[in-house]
């Protein structure tokens, strides 16, 4: 089973880049979006084969997710169900029979840490709802998490420490995810490999590898037997982000 998860930064504008041919060289069973950046109707995106369910954001040109799925779930769940944070459009949630698939698109706490206090509370409730989840069945998380968890995840960590996505806060909010029955499904198979997800469009950023590594698929830990690899494709373009990829036994 193949799984894709891709930040596609504005799905209108990576169509144009190619998306729907990507879509169909990578083949997954689910392919999973971030920052669609889309309203119901902007764009008949539909792939034969697949379902597919969105998550818009009520304020225009922001934010949202999208699923394709060659499998039909049991339910779709939009959001974790709390007023606060259901607005953007950051969630969706499929149950299957054996897992639930969660994509989501982490708040990014800006410039200036406008939004780490929101970003805390967010991480808080996010992970007591994967919790409640996992209690039920084993969970997967794709997506743009917002957060480079270690120094060897971004090209410059010295300089980029207390900057948004790398502050001692949002890192310790990711390892209380690991430390809550969860596995980080890249680092666990390759602990020193260095390979980024995201680059900044200024400075040649893509071109010198200056990267950050923020797109994840995050696992119960005992889903662990059954990850046969997880990919980062770097030589794939069309946005900011490249798609990752995590590949199970069926």
């Amino acid at each position: 089973m193949k799984l894709i998860s891709w930040n596609v930064n504005g799905l209108r504008a990576c169509e144009s880049h190619g998306f729907s041919t990507i879509f169909k060289q990578l083949d997954a069973d689910f392919f999973c979006l971030q920052e669609t950046k889309m309203q119901e109707g902007q764009l008949d995106l539909q792939f034969e084969g697949y379902q597919s369910y969105w998550n818009y954001a009520e304020k225009k040109g922001y934010s949202g997710t999208a699923i394709f799925t060659r499998h039909q779930p049991l339910s779709v769940t939009y959001g974790i169900s709390i007023a606060e944070h259901d607005h953007e459009g950051r969630v969706i949630t499929l149950e299957m029979p054996e897992f639930f698939l969660v994509t989501c698109y982490t708040p990014n706490s800006q410039d200036g840490l406008k939004r780490l206090d929101y970003r805390m509370q967010w991480e808080d409730d996010f992970r007591q709802y994967l919790m409640t989840l996992d209690r039920q069945k084993p969970v997967i998380l794709c997506g743009d998490l917002n957060v480079a968890h270690e120094e060897i995840d971004l090209k410059n960590p010295k300089t980029n420490r207390m900057n948004a996505g790398f502050t001692d806060q949002e890192r310790e909010k990711f390892t209380l995810l690991l430390n809550s029955g969860f596995i980080d499904t890249f680092r666990t198979l390759y602990p020193d490999q260095v390979t980024y997800s995201w680059w900044s469009y200024r400075f040649q950023a893509r071109q010198k590898n200056a990267g950050w590594r923020i797109d994840y698929f995050v696992t119960s830990e005992r889903l662990r037997p059954q990850i046969i690899d997880a990919t980062i494709h770097t030589d794939i373009t069309g946005s900011d982000h490249c798609p990752v990829e995590l590949s199970l036994k069926s």
